[in-house]
């Protein structure tokens, strides 16, 4: 690997473990064994390396959601998008429980941020229509974005809600799960009586998770 991907990895994982305001540029330094001066060659900042970070997040989004086509819907495929909902909150959750703060210092972050938020929200709304169309959820047409875009609410500040409101000062992958189990009773209130079923299965899927990693 790269000196540079080194650091943008290194500092991720600092980020995640240890929390993006307690980290700086020395640490992650440090942390590789690098010089401040070998880091500064790659990176003007810390905010250059976030930057860099969230280059990685967008692309998960791009990867992780695309609508799917000519395949049967069933619990595998779904499992698909909830595992990469996972996958982003986990991988990037320094950034979701001080996202305000995070972008608040930063405008062009602040901007990519938004693009990308619009176009997921573009590509949810596709996936919810098709769902609509295969069966799946019942809805009305003009619903469907509000819809897509609940749903990113609720996934974008999860993270920030349990932060401020539980006893909690460490994000959990059980506390993630409990985030995806939110959304799938949203998902569950749209659901017709045929798909039920594959939504309960998901629901019991991602519950055994949880607890799981609750006895590890």
């Amino acid at each position: 690997m790269k000196t540079r991907d080194k650091i943008i990895h290194t500092s991720l994982a600092l980020f995640n473990e240890h929390g993006e305001r307690s980290i700086t540029t020395n640490h992650i330094a440090a942390h590789l064994g690098i010089s401040p001066g070998n880091l500064y060659y790659h990176f003007r900042n810390k905010e250059d390396i976030i930057r860099s970070i969230f280059t990685l997040y967008a692309q998960h989004l791009e990867s992780g959601f695309q609508p799917y086509e000519g395949e049967e819907v069933d619990v595998d495929l779904l499992i698909g998008y909830f595992d990469a909902l996972f996958y982003t909150l986990w991988q990037f959750r320094f950034m979701y429980a001080n996202l305000v703060i995070i972008l608040g210092r930063d405008e062009e972050l602040n901007r990519l941020y938004t693009e990308t938020q619009q176009r997921f929200l573009t590509r949810a709304t596709s996936i919810l229509s098709k769902l609509k169309q295969d069966g799946v959820l019942v809805i009305d047409d003009n619903e469907i974005t509000p819809l897509a875009d609940t749903i990113r609410m609720v996934a974008c500040f999860w993270i920030s809600n349990r932060l401020t409101h539980s006893a909690t000062t460490e994000i959990t992958k059980t506390s993630l799960y409990e985030g995806l189990l939110r959304v799938l009773m949203i998902f569950k209130a749209y659901a017709t009586e045929s798909s039920r079923p594959t939504f309960l299965r998901l629901e019991q899927h991602y519950q055994t998770l949880a607890k799981n990693e609750q006895e590890d």
